[in-house]
């Protein structure tokens, strides 16, 4: 089995003046490009020969193996969470039943969210995700962590890591962070939640 490039549902330079098309050209084209080659070089002979991407997340031990399956899994749900124009800004259904239950309101799950976010130290990844009773969490993942390594369905990412946005934003994570909400695509996210 290979592991594939995502195929982004938008133009690279469509998700502007949130990310410009140098940021998806050097972020997807190029870092998520090495991720995939790496890990196509790494698991072939390997006990994860013909695993999906989630099991080797899910499973893996910490390693070159698991770190570039993991940024290959987060930054799949990542780009492909984003649409040009969305046509809302809220999540709706079950999802958004969810959220308020969850984080007493939309505004406040942003809020949450945001700050978990901003505050991470150093690379990686905050998380919205699900468990196995529907009960959301956000979470702070490492490097190439992935809700998955603790059970959960991850619905939501926003990444962290500098190359993501130091392009656009320069040292204004905050900024940037505050700027994705306009991007997400909330179909794609509460569909992961089915």
């Amino acid at each position: 089995m290979m592991f594939n490039m995502p195929t982004l549902p938008y133009a690279h330079n469509a998700l502007e003046p949130v990310i410009s098309q140098a940021t998806i050209d050097f972020h997807y084209g190029k870092h998520l490009q090495t991720y995939v080659n790496n890990l196509n070089n790494l698991v072939p002979g390997t006990a994860f020969e013909g695993k999906t991407l989630e099991e080797i997340v899910a499973t893996a031990p910490d390693g070159p193996v698991f770190n570039n399956a993991g940024q290959v899994l987060n930054h799949t749900f990542y780009f492909l969470q984003f649409a040009p124009s969305p046509a809302r800004h809220e999540p709706e259904g079950p999802l958004a039943d969810a959220i308020r239950r969850d984080f007493g309101s939309f505004d406040n799950f942003k809020k949450e969210f945001t700050a978990a976010a901003t505050s991470l130290f150093g690379s990686g990844w905050a998380w919205l995700s699900a468990d196995k009773d529907g009960k959301l969490h956000i979470t702070k993942e490492a490097n190439g962590s992935n809700p998955l390594r603790a059970g959960l369905t991850p619905l939501l990412t926003f990444d962290v890591w500098e190359h993501a946005y130091y392009l656009d934003y320069q040292n204004r994570r905050a900024d940037h962070l505050q700027a994705l909400w306009s991007i997400i695509d909330w179909p794609t996210v509460e569909e992961r939640f089915k």
